[in-house]
């Protein structure tokens, strides 16, 4: 069973479409009946002569006109003509064209980065995101629509798959130990790091109500057998209980305690050797590789997509909700931040013309198999229908120019004729 993607939901802009085929169709009668009578009353009134000139030339022309016109899209009367029905037959071969289009015009590197020169990506959204109603309202509606329909429409195995082996090569070109370092020296620098030490600490008080029996188990058995035969070996374990918890609760309540400063340090050791110490880059570049290998990495992105994917479409299918509440606050917050400042306006699209660009170069034929192979996954009869639904208004006046303009024609021949 084919797709026909989002072309099935296409409500065409262009009323009385019908209409017009009607008029176009009823032109072509009357000159027809035109003829007819003046081919009967000429010999008894030869002034008719030029009437029946014009009917007879605007019948052929309104005839090859209604011809040319449906062959775009069927074969004139059912007939299997030679070169008829152009687009359902070259389908594949049009959308092949139309990617190929987009590829050469809006998916090489260097044509994306001339045409984003000077476009203020971060401007647009800013004020894309700050405009709660109004006439931006109005646009995020059409947008989001589009959007909505253009990731339902789309391939959703090939995209995703586009999707997720360019996160996937991000990651694998990008030496993520540094970057791990400079954020917990930052974080270090603005005692950011204190929330992680505290969360430590009670994961270490938890860890340790969980295990008491285990720890319990562990001093019975290295306890020698005159400890045990005293029964000294529980007082033993409940010492070294008590000694934790009070450890523990120290920590939690006393910024300077001593261990609490140790942890600090290897914290800080650790962000220095993530960014300057060449085994520990290497071996979290290694567990970076074994992570991107591991067949779970690879389906935690594919649920990731999925989720980003249903996000994006319930989002633009009710752009209000996204823009509402605390949610709607934050994007607000961050448009007006776009728009206002001009490091970060400059800096978020020096970015986005990289990336597009980037993006341009690696994926661009990706792209084109994407956009030709979903066109090829649609009905051939829908696609005709809603093309010619859409252009279908445009299309009756060249009937009925074509008619008139033969009449014309035929009109000033027989003049020519007459003189």
């Amino acid at each position: 069973m084919t797709r026909s993607g989002p072309l099935t939901r296409f409500n065409p802009a262009q009323p009385g479409a019908a209409g017009m085929k009607v008029v176009a169709t009823g032109l072509l009668v009357v000159m027809a009946a035109t003829y007819l009578l003046t081919r009967a009353y000429e010999a008894r009134y030869p002034g008719l002569s030029f009437v029946k000139a014009f009917a007879e030339a605007a019948m052929v022309g309104g005839l090859a006109d209604w011809f040319a016109v449906t062959a775009l899209f069927r074969h004139p009367l059912g007939l299997p003509i030679p070169h008829t029905a152009i687009i359902p037959r070259n389908k594949d071969r049009i959308g092949l064209t139309l990617a190929n289009f987009i590829r050469d015009n809006f998916l090489v590197a260097r044509v994306v980065a001339r045409r984003m020169r000077n476009i203020d990506v971060a401007g647009a959204a800013g004020r894309f995101l700050r405009t709660p109603s109004g006439e931006g309202n109005r646009i995020r509606r059409g947008a989001s629509r589009l959007i909505a329909d253009v990731l339902e429409g789309l391939d959703d195995e090939r995209l995703g798959g586009i999707v997720k082996g360019a996160i996937a090569q991000r990651i694998a070109r990008t030496e993520v130990s540094p970057l791990l370092g400079a954020a917990l020296a930052s974080a270090i620098e603005d005692n950011r790091h204190v929330p992680m030490l505290e969360a430590g600490i009670r994961t270490l008080a938890r860890a340790l109500e969980a295990n008491e029996p285990l720890i319990r188990e562990m001093v019975r058995k290295k306890a020698s057998w005159v400890l045990r035969l005293a029964a000294l070996d529980e007082k033993l374990a409940d010492a070294i209980l008590d000694g934790l918890r009070k450890l523990t609760v120290d920590m939690s309540e006393d910024p300077d305690h001593p261990v609490r400063a140790k942890m600090a340090e290897a914290l800080a050791q650790l962000a220095q050797d993530l960014q300057h110490k060449p085994e520990t880059r290497a071996r979290v570049e290694a567990w970076k590789e074994e992570l991107l290998a591991n067949r779970s990495v690879a389906q935690w992105l594919d649920r990731l997509w999925q989720r980003a994917r249903a996000a994006l479409i319930a989002g633009a299918r009710d752009p209000d909700a996204v823009m509402a509440g605390r949610m709607g606050e934050i994007m607000r917050s961050a448009g007006a931040t776009l728009e206002g400042d001009p490091r970060i306006r400059k800096a978020v699209n020096q970015f986005v013309r990289r990336a597009v660009a980037g993006m341009a170069a690696s994926y661009g034929g990706s792209m084109v198999g994407l956009v030709s192979e979903t066109i090829r996954g649609w009905d051939a009869r829908t696609v005709t229908e809603r093309l010619e639904s859409a252009v279908g208004r445009d299309l009756q006046y060249i009937r009925i120019n074509g008619t008139i303009v033969g009449g014309l024609v035929g009109l000033v021949l027989h003049l020519l004729d007459t003189l």
